[in-house]
């Protein structure tokens, strides 16, 4: 079967096509450094030749509010206008747990409205909601740091290995559509501030670590559970703290 992996070069995408093919698919990377460029249009129909299933992990280059959103609208319409075209039978999309309890955030914003278009495209499909990855703790620490200091949300957080995401993404792409959500989480919830203190420990980072009432997630304003999955979701195996001594 003929898989195209929208974003196969990167994190997630470049796992995916390697899964695909180890099970004996046609698992193609699209992107813009393969000749697909998802935002112009260019290379899609030919890339789109023959396939059965399409799965998109791409990203924004553009955390910017208006230019994630336009990312997400421009590549998805075009994605699912070749695809019609084309004869696809299956479109997959990665997408996060929580999107719609997180809509003060530009960027949650952005990823509902390209789940709103698969939705409403008539086109049969499944949507892979993740929790976050173990390999985003630094960035995600980046992002609300103020000095030496950062500040994180009371909330908790189930994340898991990116290979668990790719394989759940893997599952949706060989079965059939669902017409609506999974979701995959970690083996293990934690505080956001033990998850992010925990990996800046170990990477010998020293800044500080603290909960602030006060702080937000992206721009949105947590509640205890907004970024745990519900309770049919699939648990990776890897725990965190395996994972942290392997990359030592």
């Amino acid at each position: 079967m003929k898989i195209v992996v929208i974003g196969g070069t990167g994190l997630i995408g470049s796992k995916v096509v390697a899964a695909l093919g180890e099970q004996g698919h046609e698992a193609v990377a699209a992107a813009p450094s393969t000749g697909v460029n998802t935002l112009t249009g260019e290379g899609l129909a030919e890339v789109l030749r023959g396939a059965s299933v399409v799965v998109d992990v791409s990203n924004s280059p553009s955390f910017e509010d208006s230019a994630v959103l336009d990312f997400f609208r421009t590549s998805t319409g075009n994605v699912l206008r070749a695809e019609a075209d084309a004869g696809v039978r299956h479109h997959v999309a990665l997408s996060v747990v929580g999107t719609d309890r997180l809509q003060e955030s530009g960027y949650f914003r952005a990823k509902k409205a390209q789940e709103d278009l698969i939705r409403e495209s008539g086109a049969p499909y499944s949507l892979v909601h993740a929790t976050q990855f173990f390999e985003f703790a630094k960035g995600l620490a980046d992002g609300v740091t103020e000095g030496d200091t950062v500040r994180l949300p009371d909330a908790m957080i189930q994340p898991l290995v990116s290979d668990d995401v790719a394989a759940a993404v893997v599952r949706a792409a060989v079965a059939a559509p669902v017409d609506g959500v999974v979701e995959v989480g970690g083996p293990e919830a934690f505080r956001l501030e033990e998850f992010i203190r925990t990996a800046l420990d170990a990477a010998r980072d020293p800044r500080k670590v603290v909960t602030d009432p006060e702080a937000r997630y992206w721009g949105a304003e947590l509640r205890e559970d907004t970024l745990l999955p519900g309770p049919d979701a699939t648990l990776g195996k890897v725990r965190f703290a395996d994972w942290l001594a392997r990359q030592r």
